[in-house]
């Protein structure tokens, strides 16, 4: 039976990978990779000498039909990201859809999840705010169903996390503080890095604070709303 390993792998500080980790990739024929140039940097650090292929959101469906040849040789893969778990909010959740709905692999590959790094449990873990019960709602539509979403964010009884970009995370705050002006916020930017920071406060202080600060506004943002 071919094995499929969901390794997570540093979300920013290279030395928060697992040990298991490590041991998977130099142990497989094949290591997947949304860009390969990102994964190499782990992989010359580490020293793991194994042929990497990419795999990512505009791969053809002629990429899927090699993966799945190699699975079918028996070939042993692993599938990683640019940072963190893969398959969350990520492009690799369709192609482990598809090894377990493909009649001819579902009975005879082995999917197995290296658990790791991912942003949105880092965040909620140093926030201060409830956890008990979250809804993660991954990153947030650009245009159709945005207005509707954050009247829902508005109504929740649970704790809400999203992830944001750097373009568009004023925007996003403006929202917030249209909709749910009196809901508590967490902001979690750059984590495990070296500029890592949180803050908290009100929708309308954290827009101030990202507006009074410029430098703040770079980096990928973590959202939570208590």
């Amino acid at each position: 039976m071919s094995k499929f390993y969901v390794v997570a792998t540093p979300i920013g500080n290279m030395g928060d990978i697992t040990l298991r980790a490590i041991e998977t990739l130099k142990s497989v024929d094949l290591i997947l990779c949304e860009d390969t140039r990102e994964t190499k940097k782990i992989l010359e650090k580490y020293n793991i000498n194994k042929p990497t292929m990419s795999y990512h959101a505009q791969s053809k469906l002629a990429k899927v039909d090699k993966i799945f040849a190699l699975l079918k040789e028996g070939k042993d893969l692993a599938l990683v990201s640019d940072a963190g778990t893969p398959g969350i909010s990520d492009p690799g959740a369709l192609l482990i859809s598809r090894i377990k709905e493909d009649t001819h692999l579902r009975d005879s590959v082995n999917v197995i999840p290296v658990p790791g790094p991912t942003a949105l449990v880092a965040a909620l873990s140093a926030s201060g705010l409830p956890t008990h019960e979250f809804t993660f709602l991954g990153f947030l539509p650009h245009k159709k169903g945005r207005e509707t979403l954050f009247k829902e964010i508005a109504q929740a009884k649970r704790t809400i996390v999203f992830y944001e970009s750097p373009h568009r995370i004023l925007k996003t705050l403006e929202s917030l503080v249209n909709f749910c002006p009196n809901k508590k916020i967490c902001i979690a930017r750059e984590l495990t890095k070296i500029y890592e920071e949180f803050k908290t406060g009100s929708p309308e202080e954290i827009l101030e604070y990202l507006n009074r600060n410029k430098e703040k506004q770079r980096g990928e943002f973590t959202v939570i709303v208590a």
